[in-house]
C-alpha cells in the first residue's frame, strides 16, 4: 500500500511515508475505540433486556461509570496520538520539504531555470507544498485509516450475519468507486486551475516589475484589464472544479447513507422471518450510526486528493530533474580555458556547433559577434552554469563536467551587465563576493572598484540600505558594487558579459578603471558588442551562428580585407559617425 508508487504519487519523502503509516495506524485505533463506545451501549441494552425478560439485575452505577471513564480516557489518549501523527509530524515535515526543495534547486543546472519562470517556481515551493501539506495531514491518514477500520468492522460483522453486513456496508465501496471514477475529471480540472493560477501570478509579477514603463506609456488600463481577465478566468476555473468535486462528493455521501435504509429494511425482513433476534438488529443499528463517520472528513477532502496529483507531479518534476554534480576537489594545472568541439542545444535547437578555442591564463580573450551568435552561451558553459551537449570544456586540463559546480565556481568571478543586488547594505552586498570577509577587506575591494566616490554621498555610507536590487543606486554605481564583489573574491578566472554596455561615457571610464585592477594576471573571458571595448584584448574570437568564424589578435583581424571582425568594426564606426553628424 505504501510502496514507491504511493511515495511518488503523493510526493512523500521517506519520513513522510513513515508519518503516513503512523497517522493511518492511529486513525484505525481511534475509529475502533469510537466504535467500542457503541459496544458499551450494546452491553447496557443487553443487560436491560435481560432484566425485562429474565429479571436479571441492572448493572450498578459504579460499573457503568467505570466503563464510561475508561472509554473517555482511552479516547483522549488515542485522539492525542492521532493528532501528533497526522498533524504534528507533518508540519515538521513541511519545513524539511521546503528546505529540501531549496537544496535541490541549488544543485540544478541553470538551464532548468530557463524553462520555469520565477512565478512558476514560487507557486511550486509555496502553493504546491501547501496543498500537499493539507493532503498529508488531513486526507491520507484519515482516508486509509477509514478504509482499514471499516474493513476490520466488516470482517467482525460477517461473523454475526452476512446479509445485514452487506446491507449495512454496500454503500462504502460503491461511494468510493464513484469518487475514484471521477479522478481523471478532477485532475483535468486541477491542471486547468493551476495553469490559470500561474497566469495570475505571472501577470502580477509582470505588472509590478514594469510599473514604471506602464505609467510612462499610459498603459495602466490595458494592463489592468488583462490582469482582471486572468483573475476572472482563474475564479471560473476554481468554481468549475469545486462544482464538479461537490457533485461527486455529495453523491458518494448520499449513496453511503442509503446503507441505513437497507439495513433497516433487511433487518425488519429477517426479524419477521425469525432468522435474527431484536438484539442483533439493534447491534447493527448502533454500528451504522458510526460506521460512516470516518469517511465524513475523507469524502469532503478526497476531491483535494485527486487535485493534489498536479501539485505532486510538479514537486516530483524538480526532484527527478538531473542535478549538476561532480568531484568536490579541483586542482587544475593553470587556468587556461579550452573549448574542444563544443556543441550545445536548447531543447532540440542546437546553438553551438564544434566550437574550438583557448582562453589563456594571463590574457584577455574577447568573444564578439552578432546577437544570437552564442557569445553569452559560451561564457555560461565555461563556468558550467549549463552543461555542454557535445564536446568538452577544460580548465587547466580538467574537464569541468567532472567537477561539482559549487567547487568549480570558487575559481571564477563573474561581472554581468544585469547586476543582481539584495535589499541590504552596500557593505553586505559587496561581502557576498567572499564569505566571512572582514570589513577591512570589503572596504579595500570597494575602494579599488571606485565605490568610495558615491558611497561617501549616501546617508549612512557603507551601512546604507540600497533597496530591492539596488533601486536607490544608478546603473554605474550598481556595476561598481558588482566589480567590488569580484575584486573581493580575487578568483583566477574572470567572466565579463557586457559589463559596461549600458553605461554612459563617464561611468564607463570609472568602471573600466576598476576592471583593469580586477583583470591583472587572470584568465579573462570578455563578451562585448562594442568593438572599441575589446581593442585592448590579447585575443579575439568571432562567433557567427554558433561557430567560430575567425580568431586572432585585434590587429590581425582588422588587417583581413573581408574579415568579419573588420566589417563589424567599420559598421560601428560608420554608425557612430552618422550619429555625430546627425
Amino acid at each position: 500500500m505504501f510502496g514507491p508508487i504511493f511515495q511518488r504519487k503523493y510526493a512523500l519523502t521517506d519520513q513522510g511515508v513513515r508519518n503516513t503509516k503512523r497517522g493511518t495506524f492511529w486513525t484505525v485505533i481511534v475509529n475502533l475505540v469510537v466504535m467500542g463506545g457503541m459496544g458499551i451501549l450494546y452491553f447496557l441494552m443487553m443487560r436491560f433486556m435481560d432484566t425485562l425478560t429474565a429479571g436479571a439485575p441492572l448493572p450498578g452505577l459504579a460499573t457503568f461509570g467505570l466503563l464510561i471513564l475508561a472509554f473517555i480516557a482511552l479516547s483522549l489518549i488515542t485522539h492525542l496520538q492521532q493528532y501528533k501523527a497526522t498533524y504534528g509530524l507533518v508540519y515538521r515535515e513541511v519545513k524539511t520539504m521546503r528546505i529540501g526543495l531549496a537544496e535541490r534547486l541549488r544543485k540544478l543546472p541553470l538551464g532548468y531555470f530557463g524553462k520555469r519562470d520565477l512565478a512558476d517556481l514560487t507557486e511550486t515551493i509555496m502553493g504546491d507544498v501547501n496543498r500537499m501539506e493539507h493532503v498529508w495531514s488531513h486526507v491520507l491518514g484519515y482516508l486509509y485509516g477509514a478504509i482499514i477500520s471499516t474493513a476490520i468492522v466488516a470482517v467482525m460483522l460477517l461473523f454475526y450475519n452476512w446479509k445485514l453486513t452487506i446491507a449495512c456496508l454496500w454503500g462504502v465501496p460503491v461511494g468510493l468507486g464513484l469518487l475514484f471514477g471521477s479522478r481523471r475529471l478532477a485532475a483535468k480540472s486541477a491542471e486547468d486551475t493551476k495553469a490559470k493560477a500561474i497566469d495570475v501570478a505571472d501577470g502580477m509579477q509582470e505588472t509590478i516589475e514594469n510599473i514604471r514603463e506602464i505609467h510612462a506609456t499610459n498603459q495602466e488600463e490595458k494592463f489592468l484589464d488583462v490582469l482582471y481577465k486572468k483573475i476572472d478566468a482563474h475564479e471560473k476555473s476554481m468554481l468549475h472544479g469545486e462544482l464538479v468535486a461537490g457533485i461527486f462528493v455529495n453523491g458518494a455521501s448520499v449513496i453511503m447513507r442509503l446503507g441505513v435504509a437497507t439495513t433497516i429494511l433487511t433487518g425488519a425482513k429477517l426479524i419477521l422471518a425469525g432468522q435474527i433476534d431484536f438484539m442483533l438488529f439493534f447491534m447493527f443499528l448502533l454500528v451504522i450510526t458510526r460506521v460512516y463517520a470516518p469517511f465524513d472528513q475523507s469524502l469532503a477532502l478526497i476531491a483535494e486528493l485527486f487535485m493534489s496529483q498536479v501539485s505532486a507531479d510538479r514537486l516530483m518534476e524538480i526532484y527527478e530533474t538531473e542535478t549538476a554534480e561532480g568531484a568536490e576537489t579541483f586542482s587544475p594545472e593553470g587556468h587556461d580555458i579550452v573549448f574542444k568541439d563544443v556543441a550545445f542545444a536548447y531543447d532540440d535547437s542546437e546553438v553551438l556547433h564544434d566550437v574550438n578555442f583557448t582562453a589563456k591564463e594571463g590574457e584577455v580573450t574577447a568573444l564578439v559577434g552578432p546577437s544570437g551568435s552564442g557569445k553569452s552561451t559560451c561564457a555560461r558553459l565555461a563556468a558550467r552554469l549549463w552543461d555542454v551537449t557535445g564536446g568538452s570544456i577544460e580548465v587547466g586540463g580538467v574537464d569541468i563536467k567532472t567537477i561539482d559546480p559549487e567547487t568549480l565556481l570558487t575559481d571564477y568571478s563573474m561581472v554581468f551587465q544585469d547586476v543582481v543586488l539584495f535589499d541590504d547594505t552596500v557593505m553586505e552586498n559587496i561581502r557576498l563576493g567572499k564569505h566571512g570577509a572582514t570589513d577591512e577587506e570589503v572596504l579595500a575591494a570597494a575602494k579599488a572598484a571606485n565605490c568610495d566616490e558615491f558611497v561617501s554621498k549616501l546617508p549612512e555610507g557603507y551601512k546604507t540600505e540600497i533597496g530591492e536590487n539596488g533601486a536607490r543606486l544608478s546603473g554605474g554605481e550598481r556595476q561598481r558594487i558588482s566589480i567590488a564583489r569580484a575584486l573581493l573574491k580575487d578568483a583566477p578566472i574572470v567572466l565579463l558579459d557586457e559589463a559596461t554596455a549600458s553605461l554612459d561615457v563617464e561611468n564607463e571610464t570609472k568602471v573600466q578603471g576598476a576592471l583593469s585592477r580586477l583583470l591583472a594576471g587572470k584568465t579573462v573571458l570578455v563578451i562585448a558588442h562594442r568593438m572599441r571595448t575589446v581593442e585592448a584584448a590579447d585575443k579575439i574570437v568571432v562567433l557567427d551562428s554558433g561557430r567560430v568564424a575567425e580568431e586572432g589578435r585585434p590587429e590581425e583581424l582588422l588587417a583581413k580585407e573581408n574579415g568579419m571582425f573588420r566589417r563589424m568594426s567599420e559598421l560601428q564606426k560608420d554608425s557612430a559617425a552618422w550619429s555625430i553628424g546627425a
